[in-house]
């Protein structure tokens, strides 16, 4: 009797999920009498198993809903409006009561006779419609079967093994030159485990409609309540996800949705005033590109107000108010996912474009996705979400560091750079290794030292990958091995603890392999979170006195701190003390082919070998400036000024005056060498 019940709980919360979305599309079309007759058929059967599970209240409700719909199959009621509201209120109190039997509560004494009057209200009415034809042919049955996952994962884990296995003995038959005579027999079996494997995974996917059908629903619900009017075009291009997947996305899809219908389309009459259709469009579509799945959610209303977000976050203190004049337009909107930020005036129950979307990001990002936005002011906010077909096998890239073999999500990787050639340039700030890539500086993270194994060699490639909010790092690792379609499986507690693996697999050869959670091991290698806060665009000269500018921190030779504008700096490098010239008018240095005026060196000055540099932009070219060492990178508190006649800028970091070696500066320094 019990298995009965979970059997009549699960399937009614499947015919639920799809219910909702049937019922509003049956509004928008009253002669669809195919949508009409799945929404009787449910009442039907509802009605039917709550008189062989005694459910007498749940059973007089779904008798009412029968009678009601009936009628309207004859003819003899309009579906209007006010009847589907009606019917969308008896499935939420069916879908109450199906969460009380699933917990073993009793349903109560309580009636509903609210909504059975509502009902019966109307019955008595003749419609002057037309009787209603047949839309479409109802689809075949299929024959079905309700498995625990945990059997599925079991299978699948079982099915991984025999592929392991056959590709162990496709490498020892490999060693008889095909001489056996088992190689067509092997190769069938391998065709058809294939065929099993596959099977096996498809046994976890489900179609991207069940969830894609709670939207019709929600969005009627929160039009009519807002006072606006939203067309929704839903697309699913027949697109399966893994079930785990489709649980993980919901949140972040639903807090997308409602928060276009709340503040990005436009009321009606702030639409036609704009010269807009007073019904606004909303628009959710899904396709599947190789083992990613692509969710657009587009709306064509207002758009984000980026000088109006700028602000907010100014006067939130999330950013400095030099800061938000200076932001691009694509900064300003990246701005939506700082946490905490909203244009809201006021807090409603629904949502605030803004609030919660650090989170939204997040969840997204946990699960090995991306989510970007695009928004144009006055034509609508565009969201994309992409994802990985499935949580249970991953597209991987498998790297050795320290002697051991790791696996990285090939969704996190942008690209592998090299240092044969020595194409790869290379700086220090402090501690920090910083690799160039594509007129970016990264940091770089040793793999090794991340997880504290003894280096097997030096590093030969770089693996760059995203640690949110769209920046990026290097990842050092002794060597790239190959591309992977692994199978994750569950970690023991103890090693989860650690927070730097999301899973563990097998690779072909039956080697173990732990599989990295890039992000933990970026932010536990000392990477700041505040990465993603927007830098402000070079402008000239005059950015480097503008409030809020970040300075290197650095020791000149004669013992002296002094700041030079990040702006300035092109890289760090170290010279050889045979490469100095000190002879003639001003110093010189030879880096690589070029021979570069070099700054900072006194009379008296020592250097040491290598010596420290630091490439510098100058008005004519790049200026080599002598450092004994360089401390960190700076916010200054205020803008740099001179005191008295002295013509250098001083700044105020801690408590300590320094000089600012600008472009000014820097001239002055070379003249008075030169004369």
């Amino acid at each position: 009797m019990d298995d009965l019940l979970a059997e009549f709980v699960a399937e009614t919360r499947d015919m639920l999920a799809a219910l909702a979305g049937e019922v509003v599309a049956w509004e928008a079309d009253p002669t669809d009498r195919a949508r009409l007759d799945t929404i009787f058929r449910f009442v039907h059967t509802v009605k039917g198993n709550c008189g062989f599970f005694d459910f007498p209240r749940l059973e007089a409700l779904s008798h009412a809903a029968e009678d009601a719909l009936a009628d309207v199959r004859e003819g003899t009621r309009p579906a209007d409006a006010a009847l589907v509201t009606v019917v969308l209120a008896v499935l939420d109190r069916i879908a109450a009561m199906i969460e009380r039997i699933e917990r073993a509560e009793p349903l109560g004494d309580d009636t509903d006779e609210d909504l059975i009057a509502a009902l019966r209200s109307s019955a008595e009415t003749t419609a002057a419609a037309a009787q209603p034809t047949a839309a479409g042919a109802a689809l075949a049955e299929q024959r079905t079967i309700r498995l625990p996952v945990e059997l599925i994962d079991r299978v699948m884990s079982g099915v991984s093994e025999m592929v392991l296995a056959r590709n162990d003995m496709a490498r020892r038959l490999q060693g008889f030159d095909g001489l056996t005579g088992l190689e067509a027999p092997f190769a069938r079996l391998s065709g058809l485990l294939g065929e099993v494997r596959e099977a096996i995974t498809r046994t976890r996917m489900r179609r991207i409609d069940g969830l894609f059908g709670t939207f019709p629903r929600m969005v009627r619900d929160l039009s009519a309540e807002l006072g606006k009017q939203v067309q929704l075009e839903v697309e699913s291009g027949d697109v399966e996800l893994d079930r785990e997947m489709i649980e993980l996305i919901r949140d972040p899809l639903l807090h997308i949705v409602r928060n276009a219908i709340d503040h990005g389309i436009e009321p009606p009459a702030a639409r036609e005033s704009a010269g807009k259709a007073p019904v606004g469009r909303l628009s959710i579509a899904a396709r599947q590109s190789g083992n990613t799945i692509r969710i657009g959610i587009a709306d064509d209303g207002r758009g984000i107000d980026c000088a109006r977000l700028a602000d907010k976050a100014a006067a939130a203190g999330l950013i400095a108010p030099a800061e938000a004049a200076a932001l691009t337009r694509e900064q300003a909107i990246e701005l939506i996912f700082a946490a905490g930020l909203s244009t809201a005036e006021t807090v409603t129950a629904i949502s605030g474009r803004g609030v919660g979307m650090d989170v939204v990001r997040a969840n997204v990002e946990k699960i090995g996705g991306t989510l970007e936005v695009e928004s144009e002011p006055g034509e609508g906010t565009r969201f994309l979400i992409n994802v990985p077909l499935t949580l249970s096998i991953l597209p991987c890239l498998t790297v050795r560091s320290g002697g051991q073999v790791f696996a990285v999500p090939r969704s996190y990787i942008e690209e592998i750079v090299g240092t044969a050639g020595g194409q790869a340039e290379f700086a220090h700030v402090g501690e920090r290794r910083l690799l160039t890539f594509r007129d970016r500086r990264l940091p770089c993270v040793p793999l090794s030292a991340a997880l504290g194994l003894a280096p097997r060699g030096e590093a030969q490639t770089f693996v760059i990958v995203r640690l949110g909010w769209g920046d990026l790092y290097a990842l050092e690792v002794e060597d790239v091995l190959d591309h992977h379609e692994l199978v994750v499986k569950p970690l023991s507690p103890a090693i989860m603890a650690s927070g730097l693996f999301v899973g563990c697999t097998q690779l072909d050869d039956g080697q173990p392999a732990l599989l990295l959670d890039v992000a933990a091991v970026g932010y536990a290698s000392g990477i700041p979170r505040e990465l993603h806060r927007p830098a402000i665009p070079a402008k000239g000269a005059d950015v480097a006195l503008d409030h809020g500018l970040q300075v290197m921190l650095l020791t000149g030779l004669d013992g002296a701190r002094r700041a030079i504008p990040l702006d300035l700096v092109e890289q760090i490098e170290r010279a050889p003390i045979a490469a100095v010239r000190r002879r003639g008018p001003f110093a010189q240095v030879v880096l690589g082919d070029r021979i570069l005026p070099l700054a900072g060196l006194g009379e008296g000055d020592e250097l040491s070998d290598p010596q420290p540099l630091v490439r510098l932009r100058g008005e004519t070219g790049p200026v080599a400036y002598a450092v004994r060492a360089v401390i960190d990178i700076e916010h200054l508190a205020e803008t740099p000024r001179r005191v008295g006649a002295d013509p250098a800028r001083l700044a105020l970091i801690g408590e300590d005056a320094v000089e600012l070696i600008d472009e000014a500066a820097l001239r002055r320094e070379l003249e008075g060498c030169a004369a």
